[in-house]
């Protein structure tokens, strides 16, 4: 059974690793998974990628990238107190939902 689960971590914030080999690391959230419930972060568990030898390049050659990590394992780093939060959503009178710092009690964003 494949569910989309609800992630509160959206592309382009700014989270924190709170747990496994990366913890305490800071970066950027390039692309969210919500079928597998994972986040890729920008510089956070880095993979060795081998790229096969083509006519472009004969030699191949070994890379290093981002790989997906699971996303109850980062915190949300809130833009107004700057410390790694929890969240909770609220639901303005105009009816739309907005996602709201446990901590501070400000607005982060529209979702």
């Amino acid at each position: 059974m494949n569910r989309v689960r609800y992630l509160d971590i959206r592309k382009g914030d700014l989270v924190v690793v709170c747990s496994g080999k990366d913890k305490g690391k800071q970066g950027k959230v390039l692309r969210t998974i919500p079928e597998e419930g994972k986040v890729i972060v920008e510089g956070v568990n880095m993979q060795t990628h081998f790229l096969r030898p083509t006519q472009d390049m004969p030699q191949g050659k070994i890379t290093k990238r981002e790989g997906p990590i699971f996303a109850h394992k980062v915190m949300l780093i809130c833009p107004h107190c700057h410390t790694r939060t929890r969240i909770s959503h609220k639901i303005l009178e105009d009816g739309t939902s907005v996602r709201v710092c446990k901590n501070c009690h400000e607005v982060i964003d529209k979702v």
